[in-house]
């Protein structure tokens, strides 16, 4: 009988040392996964992201929100004509160099607007520039440690009791629903902003439209820095994950099994709110509203 219930209690004893195995290795396996994918997805311009959804944002502003912005760029030119011929004595003191200004002013006003798409590009090709630059510098710190001891693991669980085994899987479990849920709420984070820059880059041509006038520029101006918070928001992502994947590496993998699998749930947890935390930082920085 003895022998009945030791074969039994092995049984269970190996059923529960694999599955503790297999779900460290799925956890190990996870972070590397986002990891990989949050760098990959923070790294691509908005053309580069989804061009499709790019091609039809573009064609949405060329075709509804442009003429709405020629229509404001036009009040504000003529705006900033009417001011002219006031201050300058319904033009008795007129000044040619004032003419040749407004004609300027009026040709960078109607360049900008026709090019905002351009402009727009151009503020996130800077952007994507210096995020793969840092992941360039950072490859070793990105490269997450995967030499799983799973000998030295293996041995150290055939150490422990049923009842241990039976604690830590589910423990094991706890924290494989944790993360799991942290990793839907990162995809939430990084898919929501590149909707949010999608969405801010539907209207560029409006708020550019008011740069030729001192008192409606700062609607541009404004524009200009949350475009700006908005691309450099990549750039503190990475500093994030690469502060992430510092502390990752220096979690050990198998002297305390508990250790290891809370640590990484924590650093996970850490990971989410310093993500949060990167849009306003951002704006912060920028001045943006």
């Amino acid at each position: 009988m003895d022998w009945l219930l030791s074969s039994i209690e092995e049984w269970i004893k190996d059923g529960l040392i694999e599955t503790i195995i297999r779900i460290y290795q799925d956890l190990f396996t996870s972070i590397n996964e986002k990891v990989g994918g949050i760098t990959l997805d923070v790294g691509q311009s908005p053309l580069d992201w989804n061009p499709g959804v790019f091609q039809m944002i573009r064609n949405l502003s060329i075709t509804v929100v442009n003429p709405i912005a020629g229509m404001i760029l036009t009040f504000v030119l003529t705006y900033e004509l009417i001011n002219m011929v006031i201050d300058k004595n319904n033009m008795h003191n007129s000044d040619t160099f004032e003419i040749f200004k407004w004609i300027l002013k009026a040709f960078c006003s109607v360049y900008i607007l026709t090019h905002s798409f351009d402009i727009i590009i151009g503020v996130f090709g800077l952007a994507q520039n210096v995020v793969n630059q840092s992941a360039g510098l950072a490859a070793d710190t990105l490269a997450l440690q995967s030499d799983i001891a799973v000998d030295t693991l293996r041995a150290s669980l055939e150490a422990s009791s049923v009842w241990d085994l039976l604690f830590l899987s589910l423990e094991m479990n706890i924290v494989w629903l944790t993360l799991y849920a942290i990793s839907i709420v990162i995809f939430i984070i990084i898919y929501g902003r590149m909707l949010e820059v999608y969405c801010v880059v539907s209207v560029a041509p409006i708020p550019l439209s008011t740069m030729a006038n001192h008192e409606w520029s700062q609607i541009g101006a404004n524009y200009l820095k949350a475009l700006f918070a908005l691309a450099f928001q990549a750039f503190l992502i990475m500093i994030c994950v690469i502060i992430y994947a510092v502390l990752i590496n220096t979690i050990p993998m198998t002297d305390n099994l508990h250790i290891a699998v809370w640590s990484r749930l924590g650093c996970s947890a850490l990971l989410c709110r310093a993500l949060f935390s990167t849009g306003s930082l951002s704006k912060s920085l920028f001045g943006a509203r």
